[in-house]
């Protein structure tokens, strides 16, 4: 790995200077710790009442990529729509803890928050497992009206931030944030606004961003550009597929392979930049998210795409240690992992 603390540190300078905004699907994280030994049988149902004993909301999805931002230091606006409800609340006051501006959260009634309901079950014994995971979604085609609030705000505020991290979290198409219309307009303004660093991240769609730089993990950069994703631990096969999916976008690519690190394409040729090592349990959840905060900070702070990616890793790789929980990498902890592994 090239960067040095000196470099580090004086991205993390720059980061307190910069304003990104998060555009996408904001959810809810919401842990469930539930007892064994405390539960309950139903006198209705006769089935086993798990008894809660604790519960953690947290920002999920692009509320995850927000926080992560917040916690490098940069100032983060987010836009997105919630429901007016209960969940809502409690993903703005998760928000705000991270002091992340939700003037651009669009509340409405009719519409649910996105919630990832996390129930962590622990034994008699003290073991502790994670439980089927319940989702609460909107599956039906995003309003115009919506669509038309969501656009006026990102006009209102693209220009006045360094970047833009685009989140498509949702599956379902058009049924969430970053609808075909919402998705136009987006591209419209990375042309309008070229030296912003606008970054795309998506579950289902990473193949129809234009004009954009994009982060697909493996299997997205296959789907996008039609390849078999159980190839893609054939180096050949995921440098095909990077190369096509930056010649479709015109811009950078960065393509995450898990313990392999990042694939940088970007004109001719790639870059690698492996993964730090990682010892011990690890939870992988939030790890993606973790690079995506990385790249539009480190680019909009002035980072050369290598530079970025290498911050990026070593974001990724604070997270992972953070168990049951989509942790967030601060710029000590960066610092203090650049020095165990070596760095200038």
């Amino acid at each position: 790995m090239r960067i040095t603390r000196a470099r580090l540190e004086e991205l993390f300078e720059r980061f307190r200077k910069l304003k990104v905004l998060v555009v996408g699907d904001f959810f809810l994280d919401k842990y469930l710790h539930l007892d064994r030994r405390l539960s309950e049988t139903s006198l209705e149902t006769g089935l086993e009442a798990y008894q809660a004993v604790a519960v953690r909301p947290l920002p999920g999805a692009a509320g995850t990529v927000a926080k992560d931002i917040a916690a490098l230091g940069a100032r983060v606006f987010a836009v997105s729509v919630v429901g007016d409800d209960g969940e809502g609340y409690e993903l703005f006051r998760t928000l705000e803890a991270f002091s992340v501006d939700t003037s651009g959260i669009i509340r409405t009634p009719g519409w649910h928050t996105p919630t990832y309901m996390k129930p962590i079950m622990r034994e008699p014994d003290g073991r502790e497992h994670e439980l089927n995971r319940i989702d609460i979604k909107n599956r039906t085609p995003t309003p115009g009206d919506l669509e038309e609030g969501i656009i006026t705000c990102l006009r209102e505020l693209v220009p006045g931030v360094q970047g833009v991290a685009i989140v498509d979290q949702v599956e379902e198409k058009d049924c969430g944030v970053i609808t075909d219309r919402v998705r136009e307009e987006l591209q419209r303004l990375a042309a309008s606004f070229p030296r912003k660093i606008f970054i795309a991240d998506s579950r289902a769609r990473i193949g129809l961003f234009r004009g954009i730089v994009v982060k697909p993990n493996r299997r997205e950069a296959a789907l996008a550009v039609g390849l078999d994703p159980t190839r893609m631990g054939e180096r050949a096969y995921l440098l095909r597929a990077g190369e096509e999916l930056r010649r479709r976008t015109g811009k950078p690519v960065y393509i995450t392979a898990g313990e392999e690190g990042i694939f940088l394409f970007r004109g001719e040729g790639h870059d690698h930049v492996p993964a730090v090592p990682v010892e011990g349990p690890v939870d992988p959840v939030g790890a993606g998210d973790a690079v995506m905060a990385a790249l539009v900070t480190g680019l909009c702070a002035g980072a050369d795409p290598v530079e970025a990616a290498e911050l990026a890793v070593l974001c990724a790789a604070i997270t992972v240690r953070k168990l049951e929980t989509t942790g967030e990498a601060y710029p000590e902890e960066i610092l203090a992992l650049s020095a165990e592994i070596g760095c200038g």
